[in-house]
């Protein structure tokens, strides 16, 4: 398995194991949206994403509040434009 993939398989495991059920399918469903379309530089952008608590994850995407020292501005718009 080289690097990418190993990348990829750490960022969909941290999709999925979030603590709460609601963030689980919101971000499993929105990784597996994106993962593939995705260079590697921007898969380590979404795995520093998903490294963010997902109290300011969840307003961010209801409410566009701010993410405190995250602002890669491509994922957030995927992420705000994700409708599951």
């Amino acid at each position: 398995m080289d690097k990418l993939e190993l990348l990829k398989n750490k960022i969909k495991y941290r999709s999925g194991y979030r603590g709460t059920k609601e963030m689980d399918i919101l971000l499993t469903s929105f990784v597996k949206s994106v993962i593939n379309e995705l260079d590697e530089n921007k898969l380590d952008k979404l795995n520093d994403f998903l490294k963010c608590n997902d109290e300011d994850i969840y307003n961010y995407y209801l409410n566009g509040t701010l993410i405190p020292n995250f602002d890669d501005d491509e994922i957030l718009n995927l992420f705000k434009e994700f409708k599951i």
